[in-house]
């Protein structure tokens, strides 16, 4: 599966506060062995909501959103989805009824927004009965709050599970340039895993970091071994695939 997070809020572009989430969601979605593909950053405005969030449900399987899910002005997601899909907004009768459980007499006209949703919305509930994961098409709509992010993400993690990503590494002394060509070679022959190169300019023991990625375990070790061999006595140590 193919994910994408978008990140909404003008307190995050200005550094009223460092964004929690991503990074959050990037771990888990890593583990459970869903590539990553895109994450923007963008305020709370229905348009450039609209924009980004329907482009990316078109690109991804999934696309999770954080913020503006609220009841203040700012509070502009549920608007900015339904316009970028051609919906309107609807109050859902059974999140009103949870409102109505929860507040009793002091509910308001305001408390009333947490209830407004795409039309066509699909309530999951997962793990957590007693509030529920707003999904409307492929797209989860979280709230920005970190700790509520992460119990609703928790609450539907078990959907996401997929193959897991593997991880091998290999410490060499070099610099990019010099072991280029042989990493050239051992990529194009391997084109199922993933190779990434990045330089360690401050350890003492290596200068660069070859990792090798994929979700097929044998085809993982073969490509680790094979970059490691074809680097020869530059390589300082290998440590062989394991999850992330």
């Amino acid at each position: 599966m193919r994910a994408g997070i978008v990140i909404i809020g003008n307190e995050i572009l200005t550094g009223k506060f460092a964004d929690e989430n991503a990074p959050f969601l990037i771990g888990e979605l890593r583990a459970l062995g869903v590539e990553l593909q895109r994450i923007a950053v963008i305020r709370d405005l229905v348009e450039e909501i609209a924009e980004t969030v329907t482009a990316m449900s078109a690109r991804c399987d999934l696309v999770f959103t954080s913020g503006g899910v609220g009841p203040t002005h700012d509070d502009v997601t549920m608007q900015g989805i339904a316009t970028g899909f051609g919906t309107p907004v609807v109050r859902h009768p059974e999140l009103v009824a949870l409102l109505e459980k929860y507040y009793g007499d002091k509910m308001t006209e305001r408390h009333l927004r947490l209830a407004e949703v795409p039309e066509g919305t699909e309530l999951v509930y997962g793990t957590d009965p007693v509030w529920p994961v707003i999904l409307f098409r492929n797209v989860y709509i979280l709230p920005g709050v970190p700790s509520l992010l992460r119990r609703k993400f928790n609450a539907v993690r078990a959907r996401f599970q997929a193959r897991p990503f593997l991880v091998g590494r290999v410490y060499v002394m070099s610099d990019e340039a010099t072991i280029a060509p042989a990493i050239d070679q051992v990529v194009a022959a391997h084109p199922e895993v993933a190779f990434g190169s990045y330089p360690r300019f401050e350890e003492t023991e290596f200068r660069v970091l070859l990792t090798v990625e994929g979700q097929e375990p044998g085809e993982v070790v073969r490509a680790c071994r094979a970059l490691a061999a074809a680097l020869g006595p530059l390589v300082v140590r290998t440590e062989e695939p394991t999850g992330t």
